[in-house]
């Protein structure tokens, strides 16, 4: 953790034009994202978003020596069945770009309409780059819909040349592939200039040995300077990633530890889940900043920032960084973290964070062998009219939130007289392991008397029992944390199922299904001795549709509002949004 001073009038454009590409790549903005598609950095992508135009141009920098190479889109991460863009040299050495897709068995085929468009390469010092741009939505049944939220990237590379691509099988592919997750329709319009006496904060870690494991959770808790005793607003922040780490880096966390002032928090570093690390470290865990793979800096607008620092902000903080190593490298030491860039001339408003969403309980879970089993945290009516003033707040920011077994998540926005308002948030590719706070496109107005309904679906098609929601990464949550202004004391806006509702639940699974559920028995274990079937799966599933809730609305100070809160009614969808429509007179085939 390092502090410098007076960085003047720091302007973060991310534009890059190299001088070898065939076109510089650039939008209205001129703002360029890229990512690593190879862990160390060989084949790297690179794109810009064209909004008047639905359209993204893509840019792909490989080595030269392939016969052939895939590049494309997957609902899961999955290699296929997925949507291709297939780069390929035939026998005579022609080189085409051609719009295919893999069918469920790993077969490639030739797409009947070719979407691939504006391809153009070039090679230079052994390094092949290609462009070509894809519409959001090409209306052909076998392309991928580009969507807000997270896309699965996944590539393909041969060596050897092709008599034709049709029929190339990929189902037991080499060590020649891979997939990130990208958030491809960022948000384009935000700009800043940093201010004159702004200060750059690092959180990192300090030539930390990676594990030669697949996935690792690494967490590293740091103090802060006293100077932050005085309070500071969050400019904006950014990825602090060393070059031989691209690719390793997955995401990052950054966590305040959230306690009384002087409370003195252990300076751990090691992996989040060991069983030494230190239980006062589990008070670090409020949201400060969140990055993941090709995700920008993160700016506040001009009216507010988070604050950081204070008389009463205890100042331990806490990375946690997300490593990706598939291939099991050894002898990788990173110094990786997040930039902070802050001041203590502050803005006119301070920003804040409400969590919306389901209550960490056990109240709430997911039976096992489930595709995309759904449930719902409501922010209700009444709680946000005792929460909000009377001039509503601002939402401009939004991070979701699950663990392992998140498939899909979405907020929507209801107004006080039940018409349903344009959604929050939504992604229907969601992944624990790429989260990011996300610069709304559209900021939104929410008003005291609106209600929010933050949805989670969960697939546990390989869980053998019930998941529980907790605190425990083998647990699960659903929420989202919205970033808004002006700060009010409304801290926490979510919702489980009443007690009630949930014993008669328990009662009626033992009277007329005979399950062992009985009053006796705590929450967890009364779920965890039924035995899952269809039906008693639909059930569970109405039950948490139907049931009165019992409401978190909570201050900043972990107090409730007054009022009662348990029996809440779930807030009625009078006027419903209708499913988003395509700008296609007919699907293609």
């Amino acid at each position: 953790m390092s502090i410098c001073y007076n960085i003047r009038n720091i302007l973060f454009i991310y534009s890059l034009c190299l001088v070898s590409t065939v076109t510089c790549l650039k939008d209205g903005n001129n703002t360029i994202f890229h990512a690593s598609l190879k862990e160390d950095n060989s084949i790297t992508l690179h794109w810009t978003v064209d909004y008047s135009s639905e359209m993204v141009t893509f840019e792909i920098h490989l080595p030269s020596n392939y016969g052939w190479f895939a590049i494309g889109f997957s609902d899961r991460g999955k290699l296929f069945p997925a949507d291709y863009c297939l780069l390929w040299v035939d026998l005579e050495g022609k080189i085409s770009l051609q719009d295919s897709f893999a069918n469920d068995k790993g077969i490639i085929q030739l797409d009947k309409l070719q979407d691939c468009d504006g391809f153009r390469l070039k090679r230079r010092n052994d390094v092949t780059k290609f462009t070509f741009k894809r519409k959001f939505d090409t209306c052909d049944d076998k392309d991928y819909i580009i969507q807000d939220g997270t896309t699965h990237m996944v590539w393909f590379r041969g060596y050897h040349k092709l008599y034709q691509p049709s029929g190339l099988n990929v189902s037991s592919p080499s060590g020649n592939h891979g997939m990130i997750r990208v958030q491809l329709l960022k948000n384009t319009e935000v700009n800043t200039v940093l201010p004159p006496d702004i200060k750059v904060l690092d959180i990192v870690v300090d030539k930390n040995h990676v594990p030669a494991e697949e996935t690792t959770y690494w967490c590293h808790v740091v103090k802060i300077p006293d100077e932050f005793r005085r309070k500071h607003h969050i400019y904006q922040y950014e990825s602090k990633i060393q070059q031989s780490s691209q690719g390793f880096v997955h995401h990052m966390e950054v966590f305040h530890c959230e306690t009384n002032p002087d409370e003195e928090i252990p300076l751990y570093d090691g992996n989040c889940f060991a069983s030494d690390r230190p239980a006062k470290t589990s008070v670090c865990k409020k949201v400060l900043a969140a990055w993941a793979m090709g995700a920008p800096p993160f700016i506040y607008p001009e009216e507010a920032s988070l604050p950081i620092g204070g008389d009463k902000f205890n100042l331990y903080i806490m990375l946690e960084i997300h490593y990706n190593n598939p291939e099991l490298k050894s002898g990788l030491v990173d110094s990786s973290g997040v930039r902070f860039y802050v001041s203590d001339r502050l803005k006119r408003m301070d920003a804040g964070v409400i969590e919306l969403g389901l209550e960490y309980t056990d109240k709430m879970a997911i039976p096992p062998g489930q595709e995309l089993f759904p449930l719902f945290g409501y922010c209700t009516s009444a709680c946000t009219a005792m929460g909000l003033p009377p001039e509503g707040i601002t939402i401009f920011g939004s991070q979701l939130h699950t663990h392992l077994t998140g498939a899909r998540m979405l907020t929507r926005h209801i107004d006080a007289h039940g018409k349903e308002l344009p959604e929050l948030n939504r992604d229907d590719h969601y992944s624990t392991h790429f989260q990011e706070i996300r610069r709304l496109k559209n900021v939104v107005k929410v008003l005291p008397g609106d209600s929010l309904i933050t949805r989670c679906d969960y697939n546990t098609q390989d869980k053998e029992n019930i998941t529980l929601g907790g605190f425990s990464i083998s647990d699960e949550m659903c929420v989202n944390y919205v970033h808004y202004f002006p700060l009010t004391d409304l801290e926490v806006c979510k919702s489980s199922i009443s007690d009630q509702a949930l014993m008669t639940y328990f009662s009626y699974m033992n009277e007329w299904e005979g399950q062992p559920t009985i009053s006796t028995k705590g929450i967890s274990d009364n779920y965890k001795v039924i035995e899952w079937n269809k039906i008693r799966v639909q059930l569970l599933r109405e039950v948490y549709e139907e049931a009165p809730l019992s409401m978190q609305c909570n201050m900043s100070s972990g107090d409730r509002y007054p009022g009662y809160w348990e029996n809440a009614s779930i807030p009625p969808v009078l006027i419903p949004l209708g499913p988003p429509k395509r700008r296609c007179a007919d699907i293609k085939e």
